[in-house]
C-alpha cells in the first residue's frame, strides 16, 4: 500500500487468525497434556482412530496440526462434517454434468471416450487420505457429531479394510485400467516411497478404479459430544476427553503464541504481569455458567490488544459472546 493509505500502519493478525494457519505451523503453539499424548501414540501404534471429545475452544483440531507438525506427517487433510455429509462426499467427487457439458457427441461415443476421464473426479480428504503412502497420513474428520446418523455406522468399513472403489472407474477398468485424478491436498507437495518412487501430491493415478491404503491413516475425529455414538463405531475408536485448560496451560499457550509472534523474543515483565491479571479474570468468568463458555481464543484477542504499542480504543475485558 502507498504512504498514505488508511492501513499503512495496521500491524500482522495475530497467529491464530492467519490466512495460512491450516499449514504445520499451526501446531507449534500447541501445549499438550501428558494424557493425551499417551492416547495419540496408542491410536498410532494400533492404527486405530482418535474420536476427541471436548467443548468448542479447546484445541480439538489443534491437536492434529501439533501432531503433524511433531512427525513430520505432511500437509492436514481437512474434512468438514455436516448434517447433510455422506461417506461418499469424503471420498471422491465425481462432476458428471461438467464432462457432459465438456464433450462433444464424438467424444462420448469414440475410442478415445475416457481419456479425459480424471479431469472430473476429485478424492475427497478421506479419499485422499487412504491413498497408498510410506507413512500415515493425516485427517482431521472435525464435527463428527454433527453427522447424520447413518455416517458413523458407514465409515466402519473405511476403518476396517482401508479400501474403497470408484464405480466410475471400475465400470471401464477393461478400455482403461489407470486414470490420473486430482486430489484433496491443497499443497502441490512431492511424497517419495521407499522404493524412489516420487508423487506430486496434488495428483495420484488410480489403477483398476481401486484405492486401498498401505498404512491406515491417523485420522482425529472431533466431536464437541452433543450426541451418543453407536458401540461399534466406539469399539474402533480411541477415546479421548479434552478438558477445558486450567491457569497454567492457558499461560503456556498464550506465551507461546506471543514468542511466535516476536519470534522467540522474551515477554516483558509488564505484559507477564498484564496476562497472568487477564488469565484469573477468564478463569473465574469461564467458571460462571450465568456468563456462558468461553473460548480460548477469546482470551487470546484480548491479550494480543493490551500487548499492542498501537491499538484500537476498546475494552480488553473478557466477556462471553
Amino acid at each position: 500500500e502507498g504512504a498514505d493509505s488508511p492501513l499503512k500502519d495496521l500491524p500482522a493478525p495475530p497467529t491464530w487468525r492467519r490466512a495460512d494457519r491450516r499449514k504445520q505451523e499451526r501446531g507449534a503453539t500447541f501445549q499438550a497434556e501428558d494424557n493425551e499424548i499417551e492416547l495419540v501414540n496408542a491410536a498410532l501404534f494400533l492404527r486405530r482412530p482418535l474420536l476427541v471429545t471436548g467443548k468448542p475452544g479447546v484445541g480439538k483440531t489443534s491437536l492434529a496440526y501439533a501432531i503433524a507438525r511433531e512427525l513430520d506427517l505432511g500437509e492436514v487433510l481437512y474434512w468438514p462434517i455436516t448434517t447433510r455429509t455422506t461417506l461418499k462426499d469424503g471420498l471422491y467427487l465425481y462432476d458428471a454434468i461438467a464432462r457432459l457439458q465438456a464433450s462433444t457427441e464424438a467424444e462420448r461415443s469414440g475410442p478415445n471416450r475416457f481419456d479425459n476421464m480424471g479431469k472430473y473426479i476429485r478424492l475427497g480428504p478421506l479419499g485422499t487420505a487412504l491413498l497408498p503412502s510410506d507413512k500415515p497420513r493425516i485427517l482431521i474428520v472435525d464435527e463428527i457429531d454433527k453427522s447424520d446418523i447413518d455416517l458413523p455406522n458407514d465409515l466402519l468399513y473405511v476403518f476396517e479394510e482401508g479400501a474403497f472403489e470408484i464405480p466410475e472407474l471400475v465400470r471401464i477398468e477393461d478400455v482403461k485400467d489407470e486414470v490420473e485424478v486430482r486430489t484433496a491436498y491443497r499443497d502441490e507437495t512431492e511424497f517419495t516411497f521407499d522404493d524412489g518412487e516420487v508423487v506430486r501430491e496434488g495428483k495420484t493415478r488410480v489403477p483398476k478404479g481401486r484405492i486401498a491404503c498401505t498404512q491406515f491413516p491417523l485420522m482425529i475425529l472431533t466431536s464437541n459430544g452433543e450426541r451418543d455414538f453407536p458401540p461399534p463405531f466406539l469399539r474402533r475408536c480411541i477415546r479421548l476427553s479434552m478438558q477445558e485448560p486450567d491457569e497454567q496451560r492457558l499461560t503456556d499457550i498464550v506465551k507461546a503464541h506471543l514468542r511466535q509472534e516476536k519470534n522467540g523474543e522474551a515477554l516483558i515483565d509488564q505484559s507477564e504481569q498484564q496476562i497472568s491479571a487477564l488469565v484469573k479474570r477468564f478463569i473465574q468468568k469461564r467458571g460462571n455458567t450465568s456468563k456462558g463458555d468461553l473460548a480460548t481464543d477469546q482470551l487470546l484477542n484480548a491479550i494480543y490488544l493490551i500487548t499492542r504499542e498501537r491499538k484500537p480504543n476498546v475494552s480488553t475485558e473478557v466477556e462471553s459472546p
